[in-house]
């Protein structure tokens, strides 16, 4: 585990008291761009789903499904993608709004230091938009990964079943990290529903909600990237002894 996990996991752990393996998972994951290609067998995926099903869902409604690739049918799915991308550029729209159409601070803040940060990384010029594009292009190739995981929710469900995706999406990542591997939540592919549904057999009641790439990483990062905000920034705490 790179350095800078073990020092945010270590700084939360008693003196003496024994490293938490759930802990060192949860903080081992990051979105991974760039895969290996090494492959990953079905058995590994349905390990993976198996468990994460056991994420909370209010009523046990489990508003989840989950359509998984590999091979000629992923490759499919990626040649109509890049194609609807470079050829019909505003032709495609989510169903739902992932963003706020104006954020506040610090949220703005925080989205601006996002892109310096992933597009400087990358030797990407924010003003290159050309260079941009071709590095957003990479996600309808699921960035090399093996596996790509299109998930959708009912649309007859109400935003609480929404919370119950969310934390099923993060039990999915949770347990490929447990298995060696990672993998990059990506809400573009939403915005391709018309694309995916006939290709995919989606129902008309579902509605897709992003992709997920899944598997080797090509290397192994030694820092995060991503800065995250200290627990004083956003937890409020009261009635515990001083």
């Amino acid at each position: 585990m790179p350095a800078c996990e073990e020092a945010v996991i270590d700084r939360g752990v008693a003196c003496g008291a024994p490293r938490n393996p759930i802990d060192e998972v949860i903080a081992a994951r990051l979105s991974c761009r760039e895969f290996s290609g090494s492959p990953v067998s079905r058995s590994t995926i349905e390990q993976i789903l198996r468990v994460a099903r056991f994420a909370p869902s209010g009523a046990n409604i489990q508003p989840w499904h989950v359509y998984v690739l590999a091979g000629a049918a992923k490759a499919e799915v990626s040649a109509a993608l890049l194609h609807a991308y470079e050829k019909e550029p505003n032709e495609h729209v989510s169903e739902y709004q992932y963003y706020a159409s104006e954020f506040p601070e610090p949220y703005l803040g925080r989205r601006q230091e996002f892109g310096r940060l992933f597009y400087g990384s990358l030797g990407i010029a924010q003003s290159d938009g050309a260079a941009r594009s071709r590095q957003t292009a990479k996600n309808f190739a699921f960035f090399g990964a093996p596996v790509g995981l299109i998930v959708t929710i009912d649309r007859r469900l109400a935003m609480g079943s929404w919370l119950d995706l969310g934390m099923f999406i993060q039990n999915v990542m949770l347990a490929a990290v447990g298995r060696g591997l990672q993998s990059c939540p990506q809400e573009t592919f939403a915005r391709y529903h018309r694309i995916l549904r006939p290709l995919l057999s989606i129902p008309a009641e579902q509605m897709v909600a992003c992709g997920i790439s899944m598997g080797h990483p090509k290397e192994q990062a030694r820092e995060r990237l991503m800065p995250r905000a200290d627990v004083e920034a956003f937890a409020s705490f009261k009635g515990f002894e001083e």
